[in-house]
């Protein structure tokens, strides 16, 4: 269950959500930025836009976000929204990793074994 900023109940449906992560991505949350980079990424509540997706990971992931740093690595690494980059996927991989996110540790690890 969603409340507005009045108390308000709220249903629940994805187009709200993404107006709402909108709403704080603009004033710089980097938790809606990564959210509504999801959203984007797997067209869910906004139309499906990889280099949206990229672009809010992107914000998200500067603010220090290490899950926006793990998906932007694997935008990165597959090509998806921008051009492929695995000198910058291990980057973004290596700062989430270094932040104790254990599936950048493993998205690390896998291109260290395939000699990326």
């Amino acid at each position: 269950m969603s409340r507005d900023a009045s108390g308000k109940i709220l249903d629940f449906d994805l187009e709200s959500a993404a107006a709402w992560f909108y709403r704080a991505a603009e004033q710089g949350h980097a938790g809606a930025q990564f959210n509504l980079g999801l959203m984007y990424a797997e067209g869910q509540g906004v139309p499906k836009d990889s280099a949206k997706a990229v672009e809010l990971f992107t914000k998200a992931a500067e603010q220090g976000n290490v899950d926006a740093q793990n998906n932007l690595g694997v935008m990165y690494f597959v090509g998806e929204g921008v051009s492929r980059d695995v000198n910058k996927a291990k980057q973004w991989f290596e700062k989430a990793a270094a932040q104790g996110n254990e599936e950048a540790k493993g998205n690390l690890e896998a291109l260290q074994n395939a000699g990326s």
